[in-house]
This record gives C-alpha cells, structure tokens and sequence, in this order.
C-alpha cells in the first residue's frame, strides 16, 4: 500500500526548524603570524597557518563555525595540502598521480543524485546503479570492472573501511546507505593499485569519506517527491565542554515506481565529539543505521515482451530485506614540529537477511529458487600511521610507516532455500573469524625541482578460521596467507604549468574464507578444491595534468590492469567461480573549467578493454562497460537562484564473454534548481528528466517460469531505470 509519512515527521520538525540559540562564544585562539590572512575556507587546512599558540585548551569557535579538519588516512599527506577543495583544484606539485583526486561538499551538494550510492559518481568513470530493492548495496562499474558490490573497490568512512570480508552476498559488499550525506566533507578517491596505505580490494580504485569534525552551520531539512518519497534531516554542531558535539538524524522512506513497493524504510544516526589539546586533536564518533525494504529484482525480458508483466513488474512478490550497521571509532592526530601520528580504533556490529529470486522455478520446479542469504558479524581495527620529514641521500622527502589490523568475527553467514520467506533446507552455514594484519612503507623524495619520487611496500598477513553449522563437517578448516606488494611512482614537472605522472605497483583482493577451506561442494556433496586465499594484481599508469589555460584544470590517465584470477565465492549458490586470468586497460580524460566564480563545467571520459588472458575465444569479461561519459554545468553564487544539469552515459557491454549477447547503452540527465539566501534553500529535482526507457542493469542466464523447459530458457534479465521522478524540498540553516 502506498504510504506517506509527513505528519510524524513534520511533529518533530517543528521544535527543531526554530532557530537554536547561539552557544556561548568560545575562548579566542591567538596566532602568531606575518603573513596575510588566508581567504575564508569552509574547509581550512590548519597545517599550512602558521603556529598556533594556545595560552589554555579553548573551546573551539562554534559561533564562526571554523572546523579543524581531523584528517584519519595517510594520503592526507597529499590531501591535507588542499587549501580549497574540489575536483578542479591545482594539484600541482602536490598529487602523485593523475588520476588521484578530492571533491568538496559543495560539489556533492549540487549534484541531483536518485540514490545514496550515486555520491561515488563524483569519482571520475564510475558508474553506480541497482538491481534489486533500495536497502541492498549498489552494483559499482569502474575501469572495466563490474565490481558487483564493492569488490576491487575499497570504501572508507573516515578511516573504517567499509568493505565486508566473507560476506553473505558477495566478497567485498559495501552498503553505504549509512552514510549522510550533508556530513561529507570532502570526498577522496585514487585509482590503482599505487599507494602503500590502501590494501584489501583497492586494485581498481578507492573512496574516503572525510566526515565534518564540526559543521559550518545547523541544518534542518525536510523533501518530498513522487512513488512516496520521503525524507527529513537534522544535524548540528554544538560547544560542549572543551570541544565541540555534532549531532545527526536522517529519516527516509521511498516506494520507487515499481509495481511491488519498495516500502523501503530507513533511519540513520550521527554522533561525533571532537576537541583538542595543544598539538593533539581527538574524536570519537559513533553512527547506526537501520534499513528494511521489499524488492523488484531483475525480470526476464520474455516476460515483459510477452505482455505477461509490466516493464516495472515482477516474479517473485517476497523479495527483500533488512540490515543494519553500528559503529563507534576513535581518532587521534598528533602534529609535532616534523612529524605527524595518527591513530585510529574502530568497532562495530553489521547484520543483513536478504532474500532474493533470479532463476525462480529453475533448480526446483516445485517449491521455486528464492533463497536467503544471513550476515551477522562484529567487527574491530586499529590504524597506526607516521609520517615524518627526512633527508636520504641529501635529499630532502617524507617517510611514512604504517600498521593496520582488521578482525570479523561472524557470527553466522549462510545461505537457505526457502519460498516465501520461509525456510526450507540450508545450503550452507558457517562461522567464520577473519584476522587481517599489515605494515606498509613509504618514501617520498623531492630528486631536483622538476622529479619527485614515491617508493612502498605493503606486507599483508590473513588468517582464515571456518566451522561449518550446517552438518558439513569437511568444510570446516583454517588457513593463512602472506602477501607482499611493491609500489613506485613518479611526478615530473612542472613545465608550462603540466605534470606527468608514471606509477606502478602490486596489489590483491582476499577472497571468501568459505571458499579457501571448501572441500565439498554443499549442492551436490561432490569433493571440490578451495580457493586461493589472496589474488595478486599488477598495475601501470602514465598520465597528466595540466592547468596551462587559464581557469581550466584536465588530467588525462593511461592505465593497465592484470589479475592472476577472477576466483570469487559465489554466496548466491553456495560454491567457487572459477576464471581465467584478465586483462583490463584503457584511457580517463577529465576537463574541468571555471569561467568566473559563478558558474563551472566538467566533463568525465573513460574507456576501457576488459579482456580474459590466455583465452583463444570468448574473452571479453562479461559486463565490463568500455565507455562512461558524466558531464555537467553547475551555476549561482551563495545567495540567489542556482541550478545544476548532469548527464550520465554507459555503453553498450557484453553479456556474454563472446559478444554474442550485448546489454542496451543508457542516458540519463538529473537536474537540480533553487533559490537560496543565507539562512534557507528551496529546491526541486527533476531525476531522469527525459524520462529515458533503459535498464540499470542486465545479466544473461538461463531462468525456468512455470510451464517451461525444465532446462530453462536463456534470456536476458533486466533492472530497469527508474523514470522521470520529481522531488522538491526546503533546508534551513542557522
């Protein structure tokens, strides 16, 4: 049934949109300086102001809303040199390759975005999109990978990844439905596998959500659109002692257009408290999200073609699901005279039951194929980083040591058959312990005034520990691996105001525990040989970046991937898919122009091969997308009308690894427009505003509907777009 929920909401809202009273004014800070003030930042990078001298430990300036940025990743080293952020900054001499970069939170704001996991579409050539109900993870696509939900990609908040080792849907799965979106400050992403720091799952690429310490203003918000969307969020920073509390609520509850609701419902939480002491800055931030939702899942394009169900219809009524995620992390920076320390502590609980249906009467003719899939973990790290000026050689450089450990302790993951959301057998359910420890190095060394050079090497340690619940006793086991990866680059120039970039190194994903100590099949009881424990991969990078017109910023990437292997655990069925070695290469062009400070344009290219080594036919890698195009124009000033227009395109990819099946080409363009003054914003958004007929995602496999072969029939399977959807809102600030 179609629901809408303003009235609750809009009781709390009204004690919360009155303006809050100014805390009291903070003691001042007093700094010792020679130099003209920098310009007002909403985003102020504390390490490059002169010293600070503090006579007591003050309050920090709320009244002004002046953050300090606690930045809780060793590439801060590159980042935390950013004075303004955003994707057109000058990155000279301070990036190490070209393909590295950092967006604001003014650029996430303007961007029109349908879902919450379309905020990594600011990372240049990615693409994200759905294929089921709204509370599951998105399908991410980047430099010819299909990531399905996250692996080769690594996710962080702040400084906790975001990624799920031995997940119950699929190695690497990565839900950002928790995140806020209005508490993202800067957003940092890289490509490749180049930088020592980054590890598990980051061969293709990786994104940091950098969350406010303190926000620039309080907030209150409340939007509302078509297929009964809604949404209402309040978040504030307040003096609280000696430092500073934020706080954070968000609601929201969407239908979408689909013929079976959604009825996906979801609350998240936010709470950070921040302060320093002398050269010292802490935090500890705790988050919870909670998300249920009924889903459309693909559907066989038979179906729809024989008029049988809608293009927005579906099979299996009973799809869906529930999960939740609760965190609480503790971040220390520590800024000598040469060095800087930064350590940081993270626990926290994720659980998931899905259910799902994507061959429905094809393995069992009688009681259908929908089956469950459970996750129920706790999980815990520590981060240990140093940086520290040096001299090697005479030369002057930066030397980084870093420790990192993750632990998940699984309670259950598994997967059941059942019909209707009622369990009838279990395929297969373990307990899982998986440990993960690694050092990394790394020196950056300043050669002469036009060659800058950057040396690691990561060392990763994994232990596996599976006991089987399901009456498998064979199954049940422990191993360990060792990795050992390189990495190099190197930045030459400037010249006429351009760059160029080499980088090179190794990197790997870990794959499922269950799969590294399989021994037998749970389908059909059939001995089977595990997995690795780790696939290594290789990268290689040239490009550049230039700023030699005025006002325009581009950067252009040449790059090469290869993996020894595309062994995944395939939680859907319980067993290993096992691939051959691949090959993925290809060019990103990206052009950013600001023509006064008004208006900006940008545009994103990428173009990628996706190929199986060693394979005389059939090697394209299914899914693969070999071009992606994202281009928009953003234009208003602070206060007075503003707008954005964004435009999204993705080719046409296999569906088959001989090309003999290929998915449809897709173009979308979401628009933005509002009015704002110092204290209030009123916007509307017009998402797929041509209202474009194409698909999110689609997949080639055989399925079985009552009444057909029992071998089934092989058909493509499809997510379609959702049409043109209108949303409308208002925010106040103070």
């Amino acid at each position: 049934m179609k629901r809408f929920f303003p009235s609750l909401f809009l009781s709390l809202a009204v004690p919360i949109l009155l303006p809050a009273q100014e805390p009291p004014a903070a003691a001042p800070i007093l700094i010792e300086t020679s130099t003209p003030a920098l310009p007002e930042s909403p985003v102020p990078d504390l390490g490059e102001l002169p010293s600070v001298v503090v006579e007591s430990t003050p309050a920090p300036v709320i009244n002004d809303r002046v953050p300090t940025p606690l930045r809780t990743e060793s590439t801060a080293t590159v980042y935390d040199t950013i004075v303004e952020p955003g994707k057109n900054q000058s990155l000279l001499g301070i990036a190490g390759s070209a393909s590295m970069g950092r967006a604001s939170a003014e650029e996430l704001m303007a961007r029109p975005y349908l879902r919450r996991g379309e905020l990594l579409e600011v990372v240049p050539g990615m693409i994200i999109t759905q294929h089921s109900g709204g509370g599951k993870a998105n399908q991410y696509f980047v430099r010819g990978f299909n990531l399905d939900h996250g692996t080769d990609f690594g996710i962080y908040a702040d400084a906790m990844p975001v990624n799920n080792r031995s997940h119950g849907h699929g190695q690497g799965y990565a839900d950002i439905n928790f995140v806020i979106p209005e508490l993202i400050e800067t957003l940092d992403y890289t490509k490749g596998p180049y930088f020592a720091d980054l590890g598990d799952f980051s061969t293709a690429g990786s994104a940091k959500f950098g969350f406010y310490d303190i926000l620039p203003e309080g907030t209150a918000s409340v939007s509302a659109g078509e297929d009964d969307y809604f949404r209402f969020l309040f978040m504030d920073s307040v003096a609280a002692g000696d430092g500073t509390l934020t706080t954070a609520f968000e609601y929201n509850y969407y239908d979408g257009p689909w013929v079976l609701e959604d009825n996906f419902e979801k609350f998240n939480g936010f709470v950070k408290y921040y302060w320093e002491s002398g050269v010292n800055r802490y935090a500890i931030t705790g988050m919870a999200y909670r998300g249920e939702w009924d889903a459309t899942d693909q559907v066989p394009s038979r179906l729809v073609s024989a008029g049988i169900i809608d293009r927005l219809g579906f099979v299996d009524p009973t799809v869906g699901g529930d999960s939740e995620r609760y965190s609480l992390s503790f971040d220390w920076v520590h800024e000598g005279d040469v060095s800087t320390t930064e350590v940081n502590a993270y626990v926290g609980s994720y659980a998931l039951d899905l259910y799902s249906n994507f061959t429905y009467f094809l393995a069992d003719p009688v009681n259908g194929d929908q089956f469950n899939q459970v996750d129920d973990r706790v999980f815990a790290g520590l981060r240990i980083t140093d940086t520290r000026e040096n001299d090697l050689f005479g030369r002057e450089g930066d030397f980084t040591i870093g420790l990192q450990s993750h632990h998940d302790f699984i309670g259950e993951v598994g997967l059941h058959n059942t019909a209707a959301r009622q369990r009838l057998s279990t395929v297969r359910s373990d307990e899982v312990y998986e440990m993960n420890v690694s050092t990394f190095a790394n020196q950056e060394l300043i050669l002469n005034d036009w060659l800058k050079i950057n040396t690691g090497v990561r060392a990763d340690l994994y232990h596996f520990d599976v006991t089987s619940l399901s009456g498998v006793p064979a199954n049940s086991g422990n191993d360990a691996a060792a990795m050992v990866n390189p990495k190099f680059g190197a930045v030459l120039g400037p010249w006429n105001d351009t760059e160029l970039f080499f980088n090179w190194g190794g990197g790997f994903h870990s794959n499922d525990a269950r799969g590294v100590t399989l021994t037998v099949d749970p389908a059909t009881g059939l001995p089977t040989p595990g997995v690795d424990p780790l696939v290594r991969q290789w990268g290689t990078e040239v490009g550049a970046r230039t700023e030699v017109l005025e006002g325009v910023t581009s950067s252009i990437s040449l790059w090469h991937l290869e993996s020894e292997s595309e062994l995944l655990y395939v939680g859907d069925a319980g067993t290993n898919e096992a691939g051959p070695a691949t090959e993925r290469y290809g060019v990103e062009w990206a052009v950013y122009w600001n023509p006064n400070d008004w208006i900006q344009f940008d545009s994103e290219v990428a173009v990628s091969e996706a190929r199986f080594r060693n394979e005389p036919v059939d090697r394209h890698v299914e899914n693969a997308v070999p071009v992606a195009l994202s281009a928009g124009v953003t234009a208003g000033r602070a206060n007075g009308p503003y707008g954005s227009l964004r435009a999204r395109y993705f080719s046409a990819r296999p569906l088959t690894a001989d090309e003999s099946v290929m998915s449809r080409d897709s173009l979308v363009l979401n628009a933005r427009a509002g009015y704002r003054k110092e204290k209030w914003d009123v916007y509307v958004e017009l998402l797929n505003l041509l209202n474009t007929d194409a698909n999110d995602i689609e997949y080639y496999y055989e399925s079985r509907l009552p009444g057909e072969p029992l071998a089934g029939v092989a058909d493509t399977h499809y997510h379609p777009m959702e049409p043109l959807s209108v949303r409308t809102g208002v925010t106040l600030h103070w």
